[in-house]
């Protein structure tokens, strides 16, 4: 009935951001004086980490300085001339024997160093033998060995399925019928937690490392197993349980990423560690592509088209409702990153010698050997951590 309808006034579109923030200063009613002030503080601000860079360069100019004038004075002694004509004797016969050797060398046939060359089935020998767990690997070395694969496989599982949970956040609010606001508020929840996993996984896991001896692959295991808690939440649309899948979610896949970048470090050393890192990260595009796109997407559209009656080629609607649209895409993905937990349990027990030992004795050695002081090992020999797995 007309007298029902509502006003076209009072369906109003909402307001953009500026909008919104036109109408704030309306409403705070702010003079021009007012505005000067505040942006002239908010400068202030942005630009206050200057003056520590200012300070620091005038604390290390002046450090200079004051060295400069505590060097004393160059005192020069002038030498019998007897001494200088036995001083250039002795300089021309050591010229004399560096020439002859020079040419010794030179007449000799160069041979390739035994480190360097790497042909035939010396370079898979080489290849296929890595040094113990912690020390230096080659990159070959590093990308067949059965550690790194098996680090590879249980990130695709961890990083892809935590992955595919972001990426669908939005279609997985929209179908179990969360209001836009809600929505947003699960992407927040996701950049906060996202932060907060990536710290908390690098200083707990560092903390108990040191303490307990507890292994950083072990930390990762339980990172895994977490996700699967928000996994389980969005396969089966618990009321009201997005907002804790967001948390859980955006934790566990902060989380994996400090843990798999340290676990790298440790376990094939530092030489090639920047490549080892990309390598490293080639996992989550694979396991987006694999959990996301083959198996979210591919799930979400069959469904998506039985509900409207259409083909997956069709060009009708493609909006899914209701929680059915991504519950088997979860319940594969919680299965594949139980699976991933199940994998990293295997390099928990191929490092548990490794992680039991002082892991940062080496560089200790090396720091006391650079200051020329004795290097003293703690009471665990480092013989368990260069023993091979």
């Amino acid at each position: 009935m007309a007298g029902k309808e509502a006003h076209p006034a009072s369906r109003a579109p909402p307001l953009s951001s500026a909008a919104q923030s036109g109408d704030l200063q309306n409403q705070l009613d702010l003079s021009h004086p007012a505005l000067v002030v505040s942006a002239t503080a908010l400068m202030l601000i942005l630009l206050l980490p200057l003056a520590v860079v200012v300070k620091q360069e005038y604390r290390i100019k002046r450090e200079l300085e004051e060295s400069l004038l505590l060097v004393p004075p160059t005192v020069t002694v002038d030498k019998p001339a007897a001494l200088q004509l036995q001083m250039a004797t002795t300089k021309t016969e050591t010229e004399t024997e560096d020439a002859t050797t020079s040419a010794a060398t030179l007449a000799s046939p160069a041979r390739p160093s035994p480190s360097r060359s790497c042909f035939g089935s010396s370079c898979l020998k080489e290849m296929f033998s890595p040094p113990a767990q912690g020390e230096d690997y080659t990159i070959l070395q590093a990308l067949v060995s059965v550690d790194m694969l098996v680090l590879f496989l249980a990130t695709i599982c961890g990083v892809g399925g935590t992955l595919t949970a972001i990426d669908n956040m939005g279609q997985i609010g929209q179908s179990l019928g969360y209001p836009p606001k809600s929505i947003k508020t699960f992407i927040s929840l996701i950049s906060i937690w996202n932060y907060a996993g990536r710290v908390t996984a690098g200083f707990a896991s560092e903390a108990v490392l040191a303490r307990y001896k507890f292994p950083r692959p072990l930390m990762l295991t339980l990172v895994l197993l977490l996700a699967c808690v928000g996994h389980l939440l969005i396969a089966f649309g618990v009321p009201q349980s997005l907002y804790a899948a967001s948390v859980v979610i955006g934790f566990c896949f902060g989380a994996q990423w400090p843990l798999l970048f340290a676990i790298i470090s440790e376990l094939f050393g530092l030489k090639y560690y920047s490549t080892l890192y990309n390598f490293g990260s080639v996992a989550s595009p694979i396991g987006a592509y694999a959990l996301n796109v083959r198996v979210a997407g591919y799930l979400y559209d069959v469904e998506a088209a039985r509900q409207h009656g259409g083909t997956l080629d069709g060009a009708g609607d493609k909006t899914c409702i209701g929680v059915q649209c991504f519950k088997l895409a979860f319940l594969i993905i919680t299965a594949a990153t139980v699976a991933g937990a199940l994998v990293s349990l295997l390099l928990v027990w191929r490092t548990r010698n490794f992680y039991r030992s002082d892991i940062y004795a080496k560089f200790r050695d090396a720091a006391a050997d650079a200051d020329g002081e004795p290097a003293h090992r703690p009471a665990e020999s480092s013989a368990v951590n260069g023993s091979k797995q």
